[in-house]
């Protein structure tokens, strides 16, 4: 939508290459290993610069967040300073405003698998896309700082996405601006919730059985075991002493609680009961 696609072989293989965004996206070569580089994206590798070849690169603001993307990726490499001001210049000319959400959604999860994600947001801030894309998104050193420790301790992409809304009012909000996967979105919701729990200054049995429950632990103890990982990220937690309790409460057998019940409106409180006192045993 909104382009025109034309294959004539009437089209040189030079006129080909200034349709790409960035010069070192734009060389050619043979089959017996000849460059060809007509827009200089050799010597543009070689300084490390990604540059954008040419007018065509504003025809599809995709490419500002390809870019913001590749500086996550290729940590070495810096943005021409022209090429920023046009990304500045599409972003206030309101071409990002047509990014459909699944776009967006593509390559800013890319983007936070690489390997330094805050500099893909980095550039996102600088040029003033990123509050078009990311409506209501809390950015903050901390943000940053915590993605990419999540990076260098391999976290999956869902947790990375709980850390990007660590300072964003309705993480919910912002997960479905982006149509973020139901995982990503439940790992922003209780992201938050897990923070909370660990700040308490004193953990009795009681605060860790109202977490698992308000995780859904017990039908999904793997997720808070990611939530913890993801939490240790920005706070002191020991994940394997959480793992034990949860183990603890795992071991229960909740028929056989149900069953001691006095009546069917007593099995929930009695199930819970069961879970308490296994904790307790096991703090």
């Amino acid at each position: 939508k909104g382009f025109t696609f034309y294959t004539g072989t009437d089209v040189t293989l030079e006129e080909d290459l200034k349709r790409r965004d960035l010069t070192v996206n734009a060389i050619a070569r043979s089959t017996s290993g000849e460059l060809f580089d007509p827009l200089d994206g050799v010597r543009d590798i070689q300084a490390r610069v990604l540059r954008h070849v040419g007018p065509a690169f504003e025809e599809d603001p995709v490419r500002i967040l390809r870019l913001a993307r590749f500086t996550a990726r290729f940590v070495d490499f810096s943005i021409a300073p022209e090429t920023l001001a046009l990304c500045r210049k599409m972003v206030e000319l309101g071409e990002v405003d047509a990014l459909v959400p699944e776009r967006v959604w593509q390559e800013l999860a890319r983007g936070l698998l690489c390997a330094k994600p805050s500099r893909m947001l980095g550039v996102l801030v600088d040029c003033g896309a990123s509050a078009r894309v990311m409506p209501g998104w809390g950015d903050s050193g901390q943000v940053r700082d915590a993605i990419d420790r999540a990076s260098e301790a391999e976290l999956p992409l869902a947790a990375r996405f709980a850390l990007l809304c660590l300072h964003t009012q309705d993480p919910q909000a912002l997960a479905k601006s982006l149509r973020a996967p139901t995982e990503c979105a439940d790992m922003g919701r209780l992201l938050p919730v897990v923070l909370s729990a660990l700040g308490t200054s004193v953990i009795t049995p009681e605060h860790v059985l109202a977490l698992l429950e308000q995780c859904d632990a017990i039908r999904k103890p793997e997720r808070l075991i990611e939530l913890l990982h993801t939490a240790s990220v920005v706070t002191d937690v020991s994940v394997e002493r959480w793992k034990h309790w949860l183990e603890a409460v795992l071991s229960i057998d909740a028929g056989a609680a149900a069953r001691s019940a006095q009546s069917a409106q007593q099995i929930k409180a009695a199930v819970r009961e069961a879970r308490l006192l296994a904790l307790t045993a096991a703090f």
